[in-house]
């Protein structure tokens, strides 16, 4: 179950989704934010700085949080049980890699719209039976999104991938074994990616 939490600092409203683990309404171990700014504010990473208190009161007077807006995974399989993956250069990361679809819900979005814009805007496939898979979180340590990765089955290419001039993706077609290698090589190395994936497969083998 996830909610949209807020809390007040001065006059400022902060707001995230979180999602619920527990029955608690009330975590023990929840820290209290005694003051709260913002040092950096851009389009897609927004860098604030919490004063905090732990239960036993100790003080953490720099803690920096990191805002980003929620991610998206699609796990896209063509109607002939192709995985449709991508290749592209991550430039934080000095290297080209494989992927599956991926990208960043828009202001007002929902997660589901945000998966099926990227697909069809990064590799012209469409259509198909969509369902939620699972949602993780990034870093919990330090940032405050979730990625929330979607299973597309018999999606099919209706036009071509209109990527954005930032973008230069190679859409690559390839069967289950071939997944799995890159999995097992390391050849897929972001985590919000790896760990969908793993799981994905471990449910297929058993049967799920």
């Amino acid at each position: 179950m996830a909610k949209v939490v807020s809390h007040c600092i001065g006059n400022k409203k902060i707001s995230y989704i979180w999602i619920i683990m527990k029955t608690e309404s009330i975590d023990p171990k929840r820290w209290t934010i005694l003051r709260s700014d913002y040092v950096l504010r851009e389009p897609w990473l927004t860098v604030r700085r919490d004063h905090v208190r732990q239960p036993n009161g100790v003080e953490i007077p720099d803690y920096w949080v990191l805002e980003y807006p929620e991610w998206v995974n699609v796990i896209a399989i063509t109607t002939d049980g192709k995985f449709v993956m991508e290749r592209q250069y991550r430039h934080a990361m000095g290297f080209t890699a494989y992927e599956i679809c991926a990208g960043t819900a828009e202001r007002g979005e929902a997660p589901l719209e945000a998966a099926r814009r990227e697909l069809s805007e990064e590799t012209g496939y469409e259509g198909g039976e969509w369902e939620k898979f699972v949602t993780t979180s990034p870093n919990g340590t330090s940032m405050t999104n979730m990625t929330h990765t979607y299973i597309a089955r018999n999606v099919v290419r209706t036009r071509d991938a209109h990527q954005e001039p930032t973008e230069d993706i190679d859409v690559v077609l390839m069967d289950e074994e071939e997944v799995l290698h890159l999995l097992a090589t390391q050849q897929i190395v972001q985590a919000t990616m790896v760990a969908p994936l793993w799981k994905f497969f471990y449910e297929r083998k058993r049967g799920k």
